[in-house]
């Protein structure tokens, strides 16, 4: 027997089946390469991917390309142009020192509206080439100064080609407050009503200041005097006046209910400029609009609004100034118009006296 025989024989009882005594034929090589044909559903599928992805991109470009309509901050129907402005993508270039972004209902210490109409552009026009920043940066940066907001006030129209125009000057300078109402002489006193409403909605302040388009104003001396401390938290400041009540129809400031009057009006401020604190505007923002009596003239009906509110009625002369002085701050032509007389002009006129528009914020001897 041969000596490894029974460890041959054990070993081979072991094996797995895969081995064999019998030769292997040679099997077939194997390529390492791939066929060079692709099959043609994957083609297709690739080439609407493609198809996908080229689409997808021309999308975003021309969405980046194409102008963005312009947002708009509403209280109701009433909008604030300036402030989408500032909210929109190209507001980066606002204000570089503000990173803060936008509020809902900013805080400032005064909001001034300048009531406005469609038939007055070359009031507007000039007033930004004054004391009115002429671009949105301007704007900002006068409220940053002085902690006062302002924008030029307005109603609507039912006349397409009035409303296409305001359209074009408010995507250009984008200053407005547009409101919900019919721009109308005969309902100011609505149109000022609805003003209230909606600053008071938009913007958190401390006083909010009714303004007309024809008279120069200095804003670093309208800030210090709303800066004052003031015992009366219900405050109503202007121009104070009485006077006889015109009950003749013809006549410029008729008054339809003057015997609910009685022959002399009670005091009120002058229209042109007055200001209201901000618990008083609250209360105003709270009234339901059939609630409140409207007069034919929107200052009388203002101060019959006050006498119900039991106000603090503080007259000052340095908002009706009828010429420019160390200490005035709205210049107008009382008594003899209510407002600027030819007010296009002799805003710029103003404008070119260092008294005006150089002189400092406070005389000397406050200072």
């Amino acid at each position: 027997m041969s000596l490894f025989s029974h460890r041959s024989s054990a070993g081979s009882a072991s094996l797995p089946s895969f081995y064999s005594s019998k030769p292997l034929k040679p099997s077939k090589p194997i390529s390492t390469f791939p066929s060079t044909r692709t099959p043609l559903p994957i083609l297709v599928f690739s080439l609407i991917c493609l198809f996908i992805g080229l689409a997808g991109t021309i999308f975003a470009i021309s969405t980046i390309r194409r102008r963005q309509p312009l947002p708009v901050f509403r209280c109701g129907k009433s909008e604030d142009t300036f402030r989408a402005f500032y909210s929109s993508s190209v507001s980066g270039k606002l204000g570089d020192d503000n990173k803060e972004g936008l509020v809902d209902r900013p805080k400032l210490l005064g909001f001034v509206g300048i009531q406005t109409g469609f038939e007055s552009g070359d009031r507007r026009s000039a007033l930004r080439g004054t004391w009115f920043p002429s671009y949105p940066d301007g704007l900002l940066r006068l409220e940053q100064a002085t902690g006062l907001g302002f924008r030029f006030v307005t109603g609507k129209s039912k006349d397409v080609q009035k409303m296409a125009m305001l359209e074009k000057e408010i995507e250009k300078y984008k200053d407005f407050m547009l409101l919900d109402v019919e721009e109308e002489y005969l309902k100011l006193p609505y149109k000022t009503l609805a003003f209230f409403k909606a600053a008071f909605k938009l913007f958190e302040a401390d006083y909010y200041v009714k303004a007309d388009d024809d008279i120069y104003l200095r804003p670093d001396r309208l800030a210090t005097l709303l800066a004052k401390e003031r015992s009366h938290s219900l405050t109503y400041i202007g121009c104070m006046k009485k006077g006889p009540v015109i009950t003749d129809s013809k006549l410029k400031w008729y008054e339809k209910s003057g015997h609910l009057i009685g022959n002399e009006y009670f005091l009120h401020a002058y229209g042109p400029i007055y200001v209201l604190s901000a618990e008083v505007v609250a209360s105003l923002a709270a009234a339901r609009n059939n609630s409140l009596r409207m007069f034919n003239n929107e200052d009388v009906t203002i101060g019959s609004w006050m006498l119900a509110m039991n106000v603090h009625h503080e007259d000052n002369r340095a908002i009706c100034d009828p010429r420019c002085t160390p200490t005035s701050i709205a210049v107008w032509d009382i008594p003899r118009c209510s407002g600027l007389c030819n007010p296009a002009s002799k805003l710029k006129e103003l404008h070119k006296i260092g008294m005006c528009s150089k002189s400092p914020t406070l005389p000397p001897d406050d200072r």
